[in-house]
């Protein structure tokens, strides 16, 4: 049987919140952007990648927050645009980045939407990395990376899921 969630409150199978915790579907469906102050690091073999206290986190029903870093607060000559392209329904049409240093056969490490839809305006050319291949931190705390390999949500103790990206989510 195939589930589908409708947006309307939390699944009986979602965990429990904490003390200083958020669920992931308590998250909105279309997704929302949110100012977050905290600092934001991206390093990629021991070398600075971003470093920020501006970022927004996109919320978005049954997926960890993926935090989006202005370019100013991006080291961009460590990056080079790499090839491949996503779509996404609320965001638009994503490019990919590597490392620099990688040459031609280097993998993403982070996208970014140069011309993102109007209402995701905020974030248009600004970065997101993936936590799987570069190390990134909030305020110091090491982030875990979003089940799947194609996810980039940023999983931290504040977050609870279940996530989409776990066995068994694929039509979420």
């Amino acid at each position: 049987m195939m589930w589908r969630y409708s947006g309307q409150g939390r699944p009986d199978f979602a965990l429990e919140p904490g003390d200083g915790q958020e669920s992931v579907w308590d998250y909105p469906r279309p997704p929302r952007l949110v100012p977050d102050g905290r600092r934001v690091q991206v390093h990629c073999r021991g070398r600075v990648i971003a470093d920020s206290r501006r970022t927004y986190r996109v919320l978005e029903t049954a997926s960890p927050p993926t935090f989006y870093i202005p370019p100013s607060d991006v080291v961009a000559e460590r990056l080079r645009p790499v090839p491949g392209r996503s779509y996404c329904e609320w965001k638009g049409a994503a490019s990919y980045w590597g490392l620099a240093d990688q040459g031609g056969a280097g993998e993403a490490i982070g996208w970014s939407y140069p011309e993102s839809t109007a209402d995701f305006a905020p974030i248009a050319g600004y970065f997101a990395f993936y936590p799987a291949r570069a190390e990134c931190r909030i305020d110091g705390e090491r982030v875990q990376p979003q089940p799947g390999g194609f996810y980039g949500g940023w999983v931290t103790h504040e977050i609870v899921g279940p996530f989409k990206g776990e066995p068994g989510t694929g039509q979420w």
